[in-house]
């Protein structure tokens, strides 16, 4: 197995060598890949040191899987070189996410759609990942209308330039800044760019992959997506409202089921999911269950998970497990 990652220097980069490492993934030669700076660096993979290459040679060497998370201009440009040598690419950006020739992937939902013949694979976006792994169940049972979510996003989900705007900020330093604003202390609501319609690039990705994802055109979704001042791990309230009515009782059973989810809903005694607490794990964590008193069949809850991990790093890792596991590659 030879394999490559894509941006291997960066955050999400080393979360997913960390990752890989975690769990045991194959690999008999690895291979980083990032920017003409970084070319030379070592990297540390299984014990052994590995210098980081360039894009061109990564290709030239025709790995089995290359798992990317380096932007998507980047993967725009590179992954189809890739794919022409015939690597599995695994892509983190947005690029190819609703490109109808290409497989949207979270593999506790709809892994079953890969074949050999898909040679780029889109990682969804962090937030839409966590989301949809505690609507898929719920939406197979009591078909979802209309969701209503509010994201509460950590500043990891920006890159290590937001996580040292947080923590300078914190102690007063003057640092380099990744947001137009102050984080610490304050909310912004925009993550990426706006479109015409007033919502954000962000918001309009939930929107989209959600019912690609889940297989439903029908699924009307909103979004307001919020950076906050939280290091790692985000958060989400969302509104779910059916066709048919549900039992609180077994919607809990249908969550607890779930691989990947875990419910976390004690509120009397103060358990419920918070990022603090999801950092550095792979699952999604549901709690505040309740049923919205203002309409009917619609349920009210808050999910929350580690945005490097189960949002990036993890899902991606879970795609090439897959691959391997189907033979699809070996």
């Amino acid at each position: 197995m030879k394999l490559a990652v894509v941006g291997a220097t960066g955050l999400v980069g080393t979360k997913m060598i960390e990752v890989l490492q975690e769990r045991n993934f194959p690999v008999d030669e690895f291979i980083p890949v990032a920017s003409e700076r970084s070319l030379g660096k070592e990297v540390i993979f299984g014990g052994k040191a590995y210098k980081v290459v360039s894009m061109q040679d990564a290709v030239n060497m025709a790995p089995d899987v290359a798992i990317f998370s380096a932007g998507g201009n980047t993967s725009l440009e590179w992954a189809p070189a890739f794919a022409a040598k015939g690597t599995v690419v695994i892509d983190n950006s947005s690029a190819w996410r609703m490109d109808p020739t290409k497989k949207l992937v979270v593999p506790e939902i709809n892994a079953d759609v890969l074949t050999a013949d898909d040679k780029i694979i889109a990682n969804p976006n962090c937030s839409t990942i966590q989301m949809v792994m505690a609507l898929s169940p719920l939406h197979k049972k009591y078909k979802i209308k209309r969701v209503v979510v509010s994201t509460y996003q950590s500043v990891s989900g920006t890159g290590a330039k937001a996580v040292t705007q947080l923590m300078g900020e914190r102690v007063g330093e003057d640092v380099p800044k990744a947001y137009a604003h102050p984080i610490d202390l304050n909310l912004i609501p925009q993550i990426d760019s706006f479109l015409d319609n007033g919502y954000t690039k962000e918001e309009m990705k939930m929107v989209n992959e959600t019912c690609k994802i889940l297989r439903d055109d029908t699924i009307r979704v909103t979004a307001t997506t919020v950076r906050v001042p939280v290091k790692g791990g985000h958060s989400e309230a969302v509104n779910i409202e059916f066709e048919n009515d549900f039992d609180l009782i077994e919607v809990r059973n249908l969550l607890s089921a779930m691989p990947g989810v875990i419910l976390t809903d004690d509120p009397a005694n103060g358990k419920y999911p918070m990022p603090l607490y999801a950092e550095g794990k792979d699952e999604v964590f549901v709690g505040r269950l309740r049923r919205d008193e203002t309409q009917p069949n619609t349920l009210n809850m808050w999910i929350v998970a580690d945005n490097l991990r189960k949002g990036a790093a993890t899902n991606a890792v879970q795609i090439a497990e897959y691959l391997l596991k189907a033979g699809i590659i070996k």
